[in-house]
């Protein structure tokens, strides 16, 4: 416990991010995510909006379990000439989250009287019933109430007494945040600042949340004015996904609250320095690069190149360093030297369960290890898995289960018999395993060449290892790292694995050739697989 000051997270990556143009969120992506968030140290994690998309119905159906955050359905107040009780749209949200416990529902509603008069056409007074209604209904059906106040900034600029009149029916009605949103996100900190202080005269504080659009490129400077005004709790995205030019960054707010502002958040020390991982892990999710120059988390945030900066970093790195990188998992880098990343390397291990002794030589050989396979492609924050199979192979403390001595991997497309168009992949693998005295050879036919490869390859391995039944591949993509070399390009394969009752686990292929690649992530995924169910080689 501390005495500071404390700023509740609310992350709408799940729904605000997937609005993002390009962005397309699977359920197993949402709950992947979902999970990062939770033990990142995020208070309320939204899950998305129930009965919008069977996206958001597949996660509501299934939702991980948290450890600490809250899970919170999106959705709109009831409907004019509805009662709350009887309005589908709740219903969806109560039904959605019957059984999670602790659950939040977060409604938004008009605040802008433009949008009363246009929008919804129907009086200014009915709209404030819509609102006292929906979050007293809500309280009701036991769920958290929190009440996002739409264009609230354009409406009181336009308007500030039926504004204020809008959150004061969210607030009497039971609303544990209400939220004050600039929709459009045209609203500058100064602004801000100003309207915030003005509700939390009629509203407390820790009840005042806010929610910022990235349109002007003040998301975060709005956040902060807001929470310096008074406001509690912030809702933001990773990486500041969000529709149009984005979202407030909670990446970025993160770190600025804790290090630079004094307040007191759900993430912890330990959580701050995962920041990297999680911003990393979510780009690979949705299969683009990072943004290097991001704040704290950027590959570049801490890279010092040559003449006077290098000179002075190598002697008092806050010369030219801000915070310390370590403390939100990221590295400095000194363009000139060999030395960068032998602290990165040891705090990955630590978070693998791998002791080892700072000065064991072995660690700078993976080091060097991990140099060079970044520098051919691979990316190890997003493939864990990847990056625990080398440090154990580096370290000499991983079986050789199996030795693939070829596989071919053969596509064809043509008429059948019935005159349709298909496509047929057959795989033909050839490995050993020790204690079989003869090598291996199986033929298999898959849903393209990845799945006919991994079947051929099961089908060998089961016999000696029934671990892998059950092993399912959910998640492949590909990258490409050299798009000036076209259709020669080098490429970048991320497969995700689970089985049926445990966590998922991604590793990673890189290689000119994509079956290859592929191929490289798919060995390290039934070796991971093997290994973490603890299989042992078999012996003659």
């Amino acid at each position: 416990m501390t005495d500071r000051p404390r700023i509740y997270l609310y992350d709408t990556t799940l729904r605000d991010g997937a609005q993002t143009q390009g962005v397309d969120f699977t359920a197993a992506d949402k709950a992947a995510i979902a999970r990062e968030l939770d033990a990142l140290g995020i208070d309320y994690i939204e899950g998305g909006w129930p009965g919008a998309n069977p996206t958001d119905d597949a996660f509501f159906a299934d939702p991980p379990r948290f450890k600490r955050a809250r899970l919170t359905a999106f959705g709109m107040t009831r409907r004019p000439g509805r009662s709350a009780g009887n309005d589908p749209g709740l219903n969806a949200l109560f039904n959605a989250t019957d059984g999670v416990p602790g659950a939040g529902v977060c409604l938004v509603g008009k605040t802008w009287d433009f949008h009363v008069d246009v929008a919804l056409n129907i009086p200014r007074g009915e709209n404030l019933d819509l609102i006292r209604d929906s979050v007293a209904e809500t309280a009701a059906r036991g769920r958290e109430p929190l009440f996002d106040a739409e264009h609230f900034f354009d409406g009181y600029k336009a308007n500030p007494d039926y504004a204020l009149a809008c959150v004061r029916a969210a607030y009497e009605g039971g609303a544990r945040w209400v939220v004050l949103c600039d929709t459009n996100g045209g609203s500058l900190p100064h602004e801000v600042e100003a309207i915030v202080a003005a509700v939390a005269r009629i509203i407390p504080g820790d009840r005042l949340g806010i929610h910022c659009h990235n349109d002007t490129e003040n998301a975060v400077a709005n956040s902060l004015a807001a929470v310096r005004a008074g406001a509690r709790m912030i809702q933001g995205t990773l990486n500041g996904l969000g529709e149009r030019c984005g979202n407030a960054n909670l990446i970025s707010l993160i770190p600025t609250l804790s290090l630079k502002m004094g307040y007191e958040t759900g993430v912890d020390e330990e959580g701050m320095r995962r920041l990297v991982h999680v911003s990393r892990l979510l780009d690979d999710r949705l299969n683009r690069a990072p943004n290097r120059h991001a704040a704290y988390v950027g590959e570049s945030a801490f890279a010092h190149k040559g003449g006077l900066h290098v000179s002075a970093v190598e002697k008092d790195p806050t010369s030219y360093e801000h915070v310390p990188p370590e403390s939100v998992g990221n590295r400095r880098h000194v363009v000139v030297s060999d030395q960068a990343g032998r602290s990165n390397v040891l705090a990955r291990l630590r978070e693998v369960g791998i002791s080892i002794e700072p000065g064991d030589p072995r660690v700078g050989a993976l080091v060097e290890a991990v140099k060079r396979r970044e520098f051919e492609g691979y990316a190890y924050d997003g493939a864990e898995a990847s990056f625990e199979l080398l440090a154990r192979r580096t370290l000499g403390t991983l079986p050789d289960y199996f030795r693939l001595i070829s596989f071919r991997v053969l596509d064809e497309r043509r008429w059948n018999a019935q005159g349709q168009l298909v496509t047929l992949s057959e795989a033909t693998a050839k490995l050993e395993v020790p204690g079989v005295a003869d090598a291996l050879m199986t033929v298999a036919e898959g849903n393209g060449p990845v799945n006919a490869l991994d079947t051929a390859l099961r089908k060998a391995l089961i016999p000696a290892y029934p671990h892998l039944d059950g092993m399912r591949l959910v998640d492949y993509k590909v990258r490409i790292l050299t798009p000036q070399d076209g259709t020669k390009a080098v490429t970048r394969v991320m497969i995700e694995t689970r089985m049926p009752d445990g966590a998922p686990w991604v590793t990673v292929g890189v290689s000119a050739n994509v079956i290859d690649a592929s191929f490289n992530a798919l060995f390290d995924s039934i070796t991971y697989c093997l290994y973490r169910a603890g299989a042992t080689v078999p012996t003659a």
